[in-house]
């Protein structure tokens, strides 16, 4: 199967595993996953993951959801940039998610960095999605 929006499909498998209650879910590897991936892990808003193989000897990543008195950590899980509708921002036009509750992932010229990384570096990019 043919997958046009890779970040999309990590986003959806998320929100629907916290969801369901689910500790981990899994999804296909790729370097951007695991860009957004690694945002996620240092803001606390999942335990971790781990690079496998399926058994097709694919690789996959396992990801180990986090939840906080029985409640998910994220609320809201958003993809803001469609392939078909690109969104970029510069740095003073960012918003803020809930006030500066939530974060914002960008995919800038340093990486994928969360807006507060972003702020601190002076750098905009493409808005992947949002997180609350």
């Amino acid at each position: 199967m043919t997958m046009n929006d890779p970040v999309s499909d990590l986003v959806t498998r998320v929100r629907n595993g916290q969801r369901a209650n689910k500790s981990s879910v899994t999804s296909p590897a790729s370097k951007l996953r695991v860009n957004v991936l690694d945002v996620l892990k240092r803001e606390g808003y999942i335990r971790g993951y781990e690079l496998a193989e399926d058994d097709a000897g694919k690789a996959i990543i396992r990801v180990e959801l986090k939840y906080h008195d029985g409640a998910p950590v994220i609320r809201e899980l958003h993809r803001v940039s469609t392939p078909g509708c690109r969104v970029y921002s510069k740095i003073k036009d960012l918003q803020r998610v809930y006030n500066g509750l939530g974060i914002s992932i960008l995919s800038t010229p340093r990486g994928v960095l969360s807006d507060g990384e972003a702020r601190a570096q002076n750098v905009g990019g493409e808005v992947l999605c949002t997180v609350f």
